[in-house]
């Protein structure tokens, strides 16, 4: 197995290459956001890009246990202006940086909307997801995640694309 990593546009991609065994598998490139994986895919059946599902990495395995789960993981969130509208400021706690349990995203998303139940529109879920996944990644100390509720709500996959800013950069 080969891992490449390439930091694209402000987002770390990571290109896995799965060496698959006989004759009759091929390898093809699937694009998930900023992340490229190549895997041995059957003649016969389809692409895993065609189902719309992404693909699970055998390799990385899941924690059994959540080790945050009495843990806070957003410290805080401040509404505040910017040149192009409101913005919400999530600001992680060192656990929110850290816990890579399936459901804790969901958990932080939850604490962001108990401190600020305004944040609950359309667009910023999957703005707060993105950085919840990649951002942590890319930028493991950036003090603060923003959400704009003025961004367009494109969908999930969509606004990983856009590096988490649907409808333009940050500014």
């Amino acid at each position: 197995m080969r891992h490449r990593w390439k930091l694209t546009g402000g987002l770390l991609a990571l290109a896995v290459s799965l060496s698959g065994c006989g004759a009759a598998e091929e390898s093809s490139p699937v694009i998930v956001g900023s992340l490229s994986t190549t895997v041995p895919i059957p003649a016969a059946a389809p692409p895993p890009a065609a189902t719309g599902r992404p693909i699970a990495d055998p390799t990385v395995s899941q924690p059994a246990v959540d080790l945050y789960a009495e843990q806070n993981l957003i410290d805080r969130t401040e509404w505040t202006d910017a040149v192009d509208g409101r913005r919400l400021l999530v600001y992680p706690t060192d656990a929110g940086r850290k816990d890579t349990f399936p459901t804790a995203g969901e958990r932080a998303w939850q604490e962001v909307l108990t401190d600020s139940p305004d944040a609950d529109t359309p667009g910023m879920r999957d703005q707060f997801i993105c950085h919840w996944e990649w951002a942590r990644v890319v930028a493991p100390n950036k003090p603060s995640w923003n959400l704009e509720p003025w961004r367009p709500a494109v969908g999930y996959q969509a606004t990983v694309n856009a590096m988490c800013n649907p409808g333009g950069p940050e500014r």
